[in-house]
């Protein structure tokens, strides 16, 4: 189900300009049209047909999730393998992974994108910073586990280097487990950019889902009617996102553990 759900997201992002029946920055009918076969889920307060919003909004708020999960992915993995397998300077590293999970994250979150401003591609460097550290611990707690296997003690006693045996035996052994960090990270950093766009704080020249929600509430549509067709279809949209990606990583789970034990 979680990968359906994710690959239907996928397909609508890439075939946006087909599947839209209007350009979503132009004007399409009368403002706050309930929904009619002309506009499926009605108009916003300038006539913007909010159908063709919600699809050209799936591509950034799956972009800025896709690509600040990986971007935390890269950083906590890489993070997590230098903290397991170097454990002189592990410690002081989960010591500095300790103080970013502490951190108080809505607050943070609201500071850094304020300072930074409003673009996408902050959005993705704040998000990203934010969620890197629970990849980082879980990295460095199989990496911990691997270098006490025989066959790293085997590589070590014939003067194998460093390098080599983290790319040979250490890195490959990580990767599934890196992958399912990804897919948690991604319904996390879709639910964050929701939030900023949803305070204001996105980007004012992209469409997302939480920009829609923005809107309705800025205009007053959690007020009025225009509630049912302006503020429901995005919220569910996000939420099915966060399903989706919560169904596949627990799926991918169900199949990795199984092997880590094994590796």
């Amino acid at each position: 189900m979680g990968a359906i759900i994710v690959s239907t997201l996928v397909l609508v992002a890439i075939f946006a300009p087909l599947i839209a029946p209007y350009d979503p920055s132009i004007r399409a009918g009368a403002p706050f049209s309930p929904p009619s076969a002309e506009h499926l889920l009605g108009t916003n307060d300038v006539g913007q047909d909010i159908l063709s919003e919600l699809i050209f909004g799936t591509r950034v708020s799956l972009m800025v999730g896709v690509v600040a999960a990986s971007a935390a992915m890269l950083i906590g993995t890489t993070i997590g393998l230098v903290g397991g397998y170097f454990p002189r300077v592990g410690g002081i590293i989960m010591r500095g992974v300790d103080v970013v999970l502490v951190l108080p994250f809505l607050p943070l979150l609201i500071v850094l994108s304020t300072y930074l401003g409003r673009s996408v591609l902050n959005t993705i460097l704040v998000i990203a910073f934010l969620i890197w550290a629970p990849t980082a611990r879980v990295i460095r707690s199989q990496v911990l586990s691997l270098s006490r296997r025989d066959y790293v003690t085997a590589a070590r006693s014939m003067n194998a280097g460093d390098g080599y045996i983290i790319r040979r035996h250490v890195l490959p052994r990580t990767f599934l487990l890196a992958i399912g960090e990804f897919v948690a990270a991604t319904s996390a950093a879709i639910l964050l950019e929701s939030s900023l766009s949803f305070l204001g704080l996105g980007d004012p020249l992209q469409k997302s889902w939480g920009s829609v929600l923005y809107w309705a509430q800025a205009r007053g549509a959690f007020l009025t009617p225009a509630w049912q067709w302006w503020v429901l279809p995005p919220g569910v949209l996000i939420m099915l996102a966060a399903l989706g990606f919560a169904l596949l990583g627990y799926a991918l789970e169900q199949k990795i553990n199984p092997r880590l034990r094994r590796a």
